[in-house]
C-alpha cells in the first residue's frame, strides 16, 4: 500500500488571482454633461434676473431677424442704428436701461397717449356727424338753401368751423352797424338749434373788411364793430334755442385775420366765424382764462398791501 500510494502523481492546483473587472468610465461621461447642463441652467437664470428689459427685447429682435436681412441690410438687419448686430431696431433709443418704475411710468405714458388719441378720434367723428347734419339742413331747409354759397363749413385744428360771410349785394348787416338783416337772424337761428346735439363749447368771432371809419381809429372803428356784430349773433344763436352756457368766447377781430388776403374790401372779409371747439382749443382757453383770473388776483393783493402801507396812522 505504501508503494502504492508514492506513485501517485502530485496534482497542483494553481489559482491566478485576478483583479476587479474593469466597467469603463461612462458613468463619469454622464456625470459630468448633469453638472454642466446646472451650471449653465443656473447661469441662465442669473443672467435673465439681471439683464434689463431692453436688452431682453434687443436680444428677442436679433433672433427674429431673418438672415436675408441681416445679410443684406435693411430694417432689422444691426447697422450702425442697432445696439446689437442684427437686432432690428434699437430699442434703448425708446426705453434703453430703465428701473422698473420708469417702465411703469413709461407704460402709464404710452396708455395716456393712447387715450387721448382715442378721444380725439371719437370727438372728431362727433364734428363730422354735425357738420354733415348741418350741411343736410342747408340743403334741405328752403330758409337755408338760398344762402348755401354764404354759408362755409370746415374742420380745422380748433373743432367745426361755421362761417357766414356777406355777398356784395347780400351782407348779414346793415352796412357800418350791428344791426342783423333778417334773413340772416334766420341762419343762427337755425343754426343755434343744431349746436346743442354736441356737448362743446362755442367760440364766436366777429370780422370786418379793410374800409375804415371816416373818423379813424379814435373813436368807434372796426374793432368795435366786429365786436358788435359777434354779440349781436350770439344774441340770434341763443334765440335759435343754443345752451348760453356753450358760448366760451366772443371777440371782434375787425380786420386782423383776412378771408382774402390778396382783396382787403373783399365782401367775404365781412363774416362771422362761429367754431365749435375740440377739447384741446377748449382747455388752451379755459387756461388762458385762468391765468388771466390769476394775475388780476395778485394785482389786486397788491394793491391792497400798497394801499395798506400808504394808509396814515391812527
Amino acid at each position: 500500500m505504501a508503494e502504492d500510494i508514492s506513485q501517485k502523481p502530485i496534482i497542483i492546483k494553481r489559482i491566478k488571482k485576478m483583479a476587479a473587472q474593469h466597467h469603463g468610465g461612462a458613468w463619469k461621461i454622464a456625470y459630468a454633461d448633469f453638472v454642466t447642463a446646472m451650471m449653465a441652467f443656473f447661469l441662465l437664470m442669473w443672467l435673465l434676473g439681471s439683464t434689463t428689459q431692453g436688452d431682453k427685447e434687443g436680444i428677442a429682435e436679433y433672433f427674429k431677424t431673418p438672415l436675408k436681412v441681416a445679410l443684406q441690410g435693411g430694417d432689422g438687419s444691426g447697422d450702425s442704428t442697432s445696439i446689437i448686430k442684427g437686432g432690428g431696431d434699437d430699442i434703448s433709443k425708446k426705453i434703453g436701461q430703465m428701473k422698473r418704475t420708469d417702465f411703469d411710468d413709461l407704460k402709464q405714458s404710452i396708455d395716456m397717449d393712447a387715450l387721448q388719441a382715442l378721444q380725439d378720434r371719437v370727438e372728431r367723428e362727433q364734428l363730422e356727424k354735425l357738420k354733415d347734419k348741418i350741411e343736410d339742413a342747408i340743403d334741405n331747409n328752403p330758409d337755408l338753401n338760398k344762402f348755401k354759397s354764404q354759408l362755409l363749413l370746415d374742420i380745422t385744428s380748433e373743432g367745426l368751423r361755421i362761417q357766414i360771410v356777406d355777398e356784395k349785394n347780400r351782407p348779414m348787416f346793415a352796412i357800418g352797424r350791428a344791426e342783423l338783416q333778417s334773413y340772416t337772424k334766420i341762419i343762427l337761428r337755425e343754426i343755434g338749434k343744431m349746436l346743442n346735439d354736441v356737448g362743446n363749447k362755442i367760440s364766436l368771432s366777429g370780422h370786418t373788411d379793410a374800409t375804415p371809419y371816416p373818423a379813424g381809429e379814435k373813436s368807434y372803428s372796426n374793432w368795435e364793430l366786429s365786436a358788435d356784430r359777434a354779440n349781436a349773433s350770439r344774441r340770434e344763436l341763443i334765440a335759435g334755442g343754443m345752451n348760453p352756457e356753450k358760448m366760451l368766447r366772443v371777440v371782434g377781430l375787425s380786420s386782423a385775420v383776412m378771408f382774402d388776403r390778396e382783396d382787403p374790401f373783399n365782401p367775404f372779409n365781412r363774416r362771422i366765424s362761429i367754431i365749435v371747439m375740440n377739447k384741446k382749443a377748449e382747455d388752451a382757453i379755459t387756461r388762458e382764462n385762468l391765468g388771466e383770473v390769476d394775475i388780476r388776483n395778485n394785482e389786486e393783493v397788491n394793491s391792497k398791501i400798497i394801499n395798506k402801507d400808504n394808509a396814515a396812522p391812527n
